[in-house]
């Protein structure tokens, strides 16, 4: 099985800001294969065992992927990330997982899908590499970067909202990213 996290912070003070493209990117995903006949998704679920909601793409009645919004913070992604690893015995991360995240070394418009690679000072991607213990896994980071003013420090400006325009580019960059790792998980 394979498993898809986006991360993002929980509740609607932080919905359509930067921080949470991870969340978009499953909503959109999840979306595409509501009305697929071989491959469906179910609907979210908040799990409190996991600290995440949940959602599944399946193959019949078998679960190809698991996808997780972490319910905690940012800072603390990693361990709703360890929690569903460890309750599915998710094996071979390298191959089976996927983190999905903001980035402010890439511009607005542009995801890079690499190994290994996440940007300087992402507590979420860095809490998620502590608390599975591995670097080498998937990551689909997505580029939020669009300051005109760099006088904002980096951790106030991924907490602010998208203009309806940066909203519009985001969205076609996460079909784009969509496409880019459909492949790895429908294995």
């Amino acid at each position: 099985m394979k498993l898809i996290t986006g991360l993002g912070n929980p509740g609607e003070k932080y919905s359509n800001t930067r921080h949470n493209v991870g969340f978009l990117f499953l909503d959109v995903l999840r979306e595409i294969f509501l009305y697929q006949k071989d491959i469906s998704a179910t609907d979210w679920k908040k799990e409190k065992a996991f600290s995440s909601e949940l959602a599944f793409l399946k193959e019949g009645n078998r679960i190809i992927a698991t996808m997780q919004k972490p319910s905690t913070y940012m800072n603390r992604s990693g361990e709703a990330v360890a929690k569903l690893i460890k309750k599915y015995e998710i094996v071979d991360l390298a191959d089976n997982f996927i983190l999905v995240h903001d980035d402010l070394d890439i511009p607005l418009g542009k995801f890079k899908i690499q190994r290994g690679k996440s940007p300087l000072g992402h507590n979420g991607v860095k809490s998620v590499e502590d608390r599975v213990g591995m670097v080498d896994f998937k990551r689909v980071r997505i580029g939020v970067e669009a300051r005109e003013n760099k006088n904002i420090p980096g951790e106030d400006y991924v907490l602010t909202k998208f203009s309806k325009e940066e909203r519009e580019i985001i969205d076609e960059v996460i079909q784009e990213a969509i496409k880019g790792v459909l492949a790895d998980i429908l294995i």
